[in-house]
């Protein structure tokens, strides 16, 4: 079974010249791609100097996160893809567990437990030991809870069913990823991965997280603005709402979750922090502005159980359960 390493670069020479030899290091006999999302820097003339072997795939213009995978993707022949960011670091034989439950046709999304760089007995907020969400579509994982990040003390080390894997480093087979085209473009970066196996699981698809498997991230390598992510966080999770959840549930868990919505703006607004607060405004607007054209994407199959708690609002901030294993 063909495994094909695809990484996703911007402006990321310094990340690359840190991460990319630790890749090829330890998947020495694995094709290697990077995507280059037009990088401003010389990203390019490093690789093609540094790297002869590494394949670049160039991009005229930076698309964002899904639609530069979607196009690559097309271009690559494998029976499962690696989808790892430019800041990830990898350990010894890290593809050899995830690979096996591929071969064995277990599952179709997977990943590795995703730990912190700079603090490598924590988990990494983005997808840490595997990810799920709750009833109105706030995600956390196990291992983190909001901002609140748990050390690695060997709690997750079991290898179990997730809701979403970690766009950091998701494993896919080919063809789950073409029987759902893909990444929803829309989206251009944050949350595509949530859309993806969630309609992933409406299809009964595996998603896992292979425990046996580690790799290190240092996260917020895309180097946008904390306001413009508050925002596409936001918006996106809103629209992920629109094309998933079942139609009669969808009314109610849109009601509430504007609720939070707006209770979060208020948050920001009498912390002091005027800009996240008009980030959830703009959300918000532009989530009623892009309704119709999400509704029409909806599909025909429903998993009516696609959460693992029904408000993790409630169960942190009421009840101040913020460790996975509190639930």
């Amino acid at each position: 079974m063909k495994l094909s390493i695809v990484i996703l670069n911007w402006n990321g020479k310094l990340l690359l010249k840190k991460f990319l030899p630790n890749i090829i290091l330890y998947t020495p006999d694995t094709p290697i791609y990077v995507v280059d999302n037009a990088s401003q820097d010389d990203s390019i003339e490093f690789l093609e100097k540094e790297h002869k072997n590494v394949e670049v795939i160039k991009l005229s213009v930076n698309t964002g996160y899904a639609k530069a995978y979607n196009l690559a993707l097309k271009m690559i022949d494998s029976d499962v893809y690696c989808l790892i960011n430019n800041d990830v670091m990898v350990t010894k034989n890290w593809t050899l567990p995830i690979m096996s439950f591929f071969k064995k046709k277990i599952v179709n999304i997977a990943q590795p437990l995703v730990l912190d760089f700079y603090d490598k007995s924590k988990f990494e907020y983005a997808g840490a030991a595997g990810g799920f969400i709750d009833k109105f579509g706030y995600p956390f994982c196990r291992g983190r809870i909001f901002n609140n990040i748990e050390n690695n003390i060997g709690q997750y080390d079991s290898s179990i069913n997730i809701g979403w894997a970690s766009g950091a480093c998701m494993f896919v087979d080919k063809k789950c990823w073409n029987s759902l085209e893909g990444f929803d473009e829309d989206f251009f970066m944050h949350q595509e991965e949530i859309d993806f196996c969630w309609r992933a699981k409406n299809l009964n698809k595996s998603i896992m997280c292979i425990s046996k498997s580690k790799v290190y991230h240092i996260g917020s390598g895309s180097k946008l603005s904390s306001d413009d992510k508050i925002y596409l966080n936001h918006r996106n999770s809103l629209l992920t709402l629109i094309k998933n959840v079942d139609k009669k549930k969808l009314p109610i868990v849109l009601l509430v979750r504007s609720f939070f919505e707006f209770t979060t703006f208020f948050f920001y607004l009498f912390k002091g922090k005027l800009s996240k607060s008009l980030m959830i405004i703009k959300a918000f607007f532009m989530f009623i502005l892009m309704f119709t054209k999400f509704y029409s994407k909806r599909e025909k199959n429903f998993s009516i159980k696609y959460y693992r708690r029904v408000s993790i609002i409630i169960d942190s901030y009421l009840f101040g359960k913020n460790k996975f294993s509190d639930f």
